[in-house]
């Protein structure tokens, strides 16, 4: 495997340099530290906040299709417009974004490969300069089950033996690490994994010089030598879903494997459910 299966969906630093301000392409920053983008961000860029814009305020769950219809008015966009998603953390939040998008129906989505470390790497130029954009009449489609488990499915996942990918740490999926530093929102009452599923870290994927993706020949050898075949059904998870978005980006678009979803409950729901089955 010498190239990427769908290209498409990744796009370079230089690319982004070069496109920015071409009003058919949106640059939306999306992080894990809401500062970053108010200290800088790249010429052009939206900021998407995963926790206050994506969010449902009051329930564990995202916006609803109508709130989302309202956040792609907002920032202009139509269902022509590419919209390139970057961020910090090896772009965790960035493919979470891009996930929720998809879930909505919205096709012309792209990562910045390397994100915001990259970018910053490089040298290039950051702005404090936010932009503005005209309005559209955005309609959504209506939510993408093929892309998104549910605890039932995870149940359903156990009980005929389907691939399972835990992309948390490995103390965090041996239950030695029950809650992380730095994130008190991410807690669980117990530790460990769900039965079944293998260990592969989200970080893995990536190259630790400068956040980009590995090579496809890595990517493939990796899921592959823990027995993640491109013709299984796959469920990721993490503790609330963003790292794995990473994953299922990497396996959907960068592998092609057909049938891969993301388990946003993911820990956090699952080492609180009562009877619940854990591993250790």
């Amino acid at each position: 495997m010498t190239t990427y299966a769908h290209p498409e969906f990744l796009v370079e630093t230089g690319w982004v340099a070069e496109n920015h301000d071409d009003p058919a392409v949106r640059i939306i920053e999306s992080d894990e530290d809401p500062l970053l983008y108010d200290m800088g961000h790249i010429p052009g860029a939206a900021r998407v906040d995963w926790f206050t814009t994506l969010q449902n305020p009051l329930k564990r769950d995202f916006l609803s299709k109508e709130e989302f219809e309202k956040l792609a008015g907002e920032l202009g966009l139509t269902h022509k417009t590419l919209v390139v998603f970057y961020g910090d953390k090896s772009n965790w939040f960035a493919c979470y974004a891009l996930w929720l998008f998809m879930y909505y129906g919205h096709q012309k989505v792209a990562i910045m490969n390397g994100g915001r470390a990259k970018w910053e790497k490089e040298g290039r130029a950051f702005t404090k300069e936010k932009p503005t954009f005209s309005p559209t009449q955005y309609s959504a489609e209506y939510p993408n089950r093929a892309i998104r488990a549910y605890r039932n499915d995870v149940f359903r996942h156990i009980e005929e033996h389907k691939a399972l990918v835990d992309v948390r740490s490995p103390k965090e999926y041996s239950g030695e690490l029950l809650h992380m530093a730095n994130y008190p929102q991410e807690g669980a009452t117990r530790g460990g994994h769900i039965p079944g599923a293998v260990n592969i870290p989200w970080a893995q994927a990536v190259n630790e010089s400068d956040s980009t993706f590995k090579a496809p020949t890595e990517l493939l050898d990796l899921y592959k030598g823990h027995s993640i075949t491109p013709n299984q059904d796959v469920i990721a998870y993490c503790r609330i879903g963003e790292r794995s978005s990473l994953t299922w980006f990497v396996l959907k678009f960068l592998l092609g494997y057909a049938n891969v979803r993301n388990y946003d409950g993911s820990w956090t729901e699952w080492g609180n459910l009562v009877d619940a089955p854990i591993e250790k």
